[in-house]
């Protein structure tokens, strides 16, 4: 038996709200949809919030444009398994249909439970964080040939101070 319970506002909402709030520029495509662009350091992010009321989850999607011909898609999918069994939370995919790399992520809401600003914030810098840190392990399998597990070590290797 399956209680329904009546939500008391769309989720949607909550990330309309955080965006307003931190000034960033977003559309409403949608009852249940929002769409933002974000600048990181290595690319021109795109964002998507949705609202999947059948599975109450709020789902995040975040995806960078990277041209990847037809000989280093293999590469790249060795690449995203590799991240994705490092990555705590969300994973990498790629889709070939539109030339991109989408990070997925989302954030379970069963029971009538209503996100809090600092879970969208939280879940939105978690997925940036993601990548930011990766985006030039992808650039390397990609651009230089560059094997999965070099390219992984090569872009999460920290350096400190400076020159």
């Amino acid at each position: 038996m399956r209680m329904e319970l009546q939500r008391q506002s769309n989720p949607v909402d909550m990330i309309e709200f955080v965006a307003a709030n931190n000034d960033w520029s977003f559309e409403r495509s949608g009852e249940d949809e929002i769409a933002m662009a974000v600048a990181g350091t290595c690319a021109d992010y795109h964002i998507s919030f949705s609202w999947m009321e059948e599975f109450e989850a709020l789902h995040l999607a975040v995806a960078f444009d990277l041209a990847i011909p037809d000989s280093r898609v293999s590469a790249v999918n060795e690449l995203l398994s590799h991240i994705n069994g490092q990555v705590l939370m969300g994973h990498f995919d790629l889709w070939r249909q539109e030339d991109v790399v989408i990070f997925r992520q989302s954030l379970l809401l069963a029971g009538g439970a209503e996100p809090t600003d600092r879970q969208v914030e939280v879940l939105l810098s978690s997925a940036l964080d993601a990548c930011e840190s990766y985006f030039q392990a992808f650039q390397f399998v990609v651009n230089c040939g560059v094997d999965a597990r070099t390219a992984v070590e090569a872009a999460l290797f920290e350096t400190v101070g400076e020159a």
